[in-house]
């Protein structure tokens, strides 16, 4: 897990979607002074403040969210990961690389948990062991003429992918305040940080942790008698955070969102 990566493939689309909320918040409060066209574009290309990208981006009114799609690219997650994170299907898209076109002979790589990592030599030595021989059964049936597709039954969950995902702004923050809570898996955290981190450069008003965070952040714990138990503090950034619970993947440094 120290060696994902994830991009924002159109970072325009960020201010887009900031760009959209206002006009959209605006126009719902101006439908009387627009008679034309011209009207409606000077409104469009009215300027706004971060402040009030942050007011809006408060409310409870979510579909001043969802005129702009943010789509972001992940290389390295594991297929537990894609498991996991295609459950988001409202408003979300995505499209991963293929166990049935793939022909991963002699190609594979897999994700270190975390808390493998973390561990002694001989433990992830252990792990990578277990990875590789289920990747020689899949060689070893593709060599017996089994097509790609039967053959990645065999598989390592571990598996490196790849795997885009397109969102709008609103299914974004909530994707993020779901899966950066500490009751995830840590690869599933790991990689919604990141993603948070890349789009809280790009966006510190909309994407800010009172409004993007995990829910304890931003108000109280939702899980009830599943709680973790250890609040995260209010106003920590996505680098932040992934300094404190993952220092392995800091390099030894710090990040400065």
């Amino acid at each position: 897990m120290n060696r994902i990566e994830v991009k924002i493939l159109n970072c325009q689309a960020v201010q887009e979607a900031e760009k959209h909320m206002v006009f959209a918040a605006r126009l719902t409060q101006r439908g009387h002074r627009i008679a034309t066209m011209d009207d409606l574009t000077a409104l469009y290309e009215k300027s706004f403040s971060a402040d009030t990208v942050a007011a809006i981006g408060s409310l409870p009114h979510p579909t001043v969210q969802k005129f702009a799609v943010i789509t972001v690219a992940v290389v390295g997650a594991s297929r537990r990961f894609l498991a996991q994170i295609t459950r988001h299907q409202n408003e979300v898209k995505f499209m991963s690389a293929s166990l049935q076109y793939s022909n991963y002979t002699g190609q594979a790589d897999f994700a270190v948990p975390y808390e493998v990592l973390a561990a002694p030599k001989e433990i992830q030595e252990m792990y990578l062991k277990s990875c590789k021989s289920d990747m020689d059964c899949y060689e070893e049936l593709c060599a017996a003429g089994i097509g790609h597709d039967a053959a990645g039954y065999a598989t390592p969950q571990g598996l490196r992918n790849v795997l885009i995902i397109s969102a709008t702004a609103f299914q974004w923050k909530h994707i993020i305040g779901q899966r950066v809570c500490r009751r995830n898996t840590d690869e599933t955290r790991i990689v919604l940080l990141k993603i948070w981190r890349e789009l809280f450069v790009l966006s510190p008003a909309l994407f800010a942790p009172a409004l993007s965070g995990p829910f304890c952040q931003r108000d109280k714990c939702l899980e009830g008698k599943m709680t973790c138990g250890r609040k995260i503090v209010g106003g920590m950034t996505p680098g932040e955070i992934l300094a404190a619970d993952y220092p392995l993947l800091m390099g030894g440094g710090s990040y400065e969102d």
